[in-house]
């Protein structure tokens, strides 16, 4: 109901709310607001992520060689297969959304419960596969040392292939305690004991004469291999961990100081600290979003089962929850864009 306001004998009629200004209800333009606000916070997000991947570009880790597990599948290198099955379901969910959003247009209840349930399946599917993603890069496969400069040190046979820390380091009979602040050793506090000491691993490696070490160095194809290649002069097209020879992989293990097994918030055995931080930051809050998201449909399907939105005569509910889930979805494709494929 509009109100009236009187100014020199004059009235005059001023807005009362309803669909006006822009043709937008309230709850559609609230929501409108959230979602350039959160995209300006993703952004923000991003932007920092790329300036620390520019600023440590020579120790950055490659995607490729992190993310390359798949389900049910052990021992087998996939890389990106899984990420990619996730985003397309993500994306496939988004589309059922649409067809939700479309059939309330035409107040077909049932057509408008089945598509909502099907988006929300996709929404736990996605969730559930990035919290496998997430134990995966906790627990990690293949282990590395830390020196005392803070690299980290992997291991390849001759062939340059990762070699896991459990095919060759030793077993010593030998007190081992956490490192932790109360023992003293707060610089080089231990989330956790791991399964291999320094020693053994150092004993280990002096066993097997065909290991190797990898460090953290990237090495592009020089112009050399691009002409040996028949490629364009300039192109990057090959990164490459620097390994060291024999002598040189001992010199370097002699300064470990501790064993990584996995990624947390202080280390990890993929490279710099900061690709895990920044990976847990924002695949969680993506991730949050996904998950509050799947609340909220979950709240909407069933009140579509209850007929709420029938009584109405109105299905905006499920357009406005439509918004956000295209805009959560979005996201992902940028992350997904920056994080794994860049």
């Amino acid at each position: 109901m509009g109100a009236t306001v009187t100014t020199a004998n004059k009235t005059e009629n001023t807005w009362g709310g309803g669909n006006e200004p822009m043709g937008a209800s309230y709850g559609k333009l609230m929501m409108w607001f959230f979602i350039v606000s959160d995209a300006l916070t993703f952004s923000g997000f991003l932007a920092a992520y790329g300036f620390s991947r520019f600023k440590f570009i020579d120790n950055w880790p490659i995607a490729d060689e992190v993310f390359t597990h798949f389900p049910f599948l052990h021992g087998v290198e996939a890389p990106m297969y899984y990420v990619a099955l996730m985003t397309f379901i993500l994306i496939f969910s988004s589309v059922t959304m649409v067809l939700a959003v479309d059939a309330g247009h035409q107040m077909k209840q049932k057509k408008v419960a089945f598509y909502m349930l099907l988006t929300i399946i996709g929404g736990l599917i996605f969730v559930g596969s990035q919290a496998w993603e997430w134990k995966n890069f906790i627990k990690g496969e293949f282990g590395a040392v830390e020196t005392k400069g803070g690299s980290i040190l992997q291991f390849v046979n001759k062939e340059g292939e990762r070699v896991k820390l459990a095919d060759f380091a030793s077993t010593l009979q030998e007190d081992r305690t956490q490192h932790k602040s109360s023992n003293g050793v707060w610089f080089d506090e231990e989330s956790a004991l791991p399964t291999y000491s320094v020693a053994e691993v150092q004993a280990g490696f002096k066993a097997h004469p065909d290991l190797l070490i990898r460090t953290e160095k990237i090495y592009r194809d020089t112009e050399e291999d691009r002409a040996n290649k028949g490629l364009e002069k300039g192109l990057n097209v090959n990164k490459k961990r620097e390994i060291l020879n024999r002598a040189e992989s001992e010199r370097m293990l002699a300064n470990a100081t501790l064993v990584v097994e996995g990624a947390n918030l202080t280390r990890n055995e993929y490279g710099s600290k900061l690709f895990a931080d920044f990976f847990f930051f924002i695949t969680g809050f993506h991730g949050f979003h996904v998950f509050s998201g799947v609340i909220i449909n979950i709240i909407i399907f069933f009140n579509v089962l209850l007929g709420t939105y029938e009584k109405r005569r109105s299905y905006e509910m499920v357009e406005k929850v439509g918004l956000y889930w295209h805009f959560v979805d979005l996201v992902w494709v940028f992350v997904f864009t920056f994080f794994y494929l860049v």
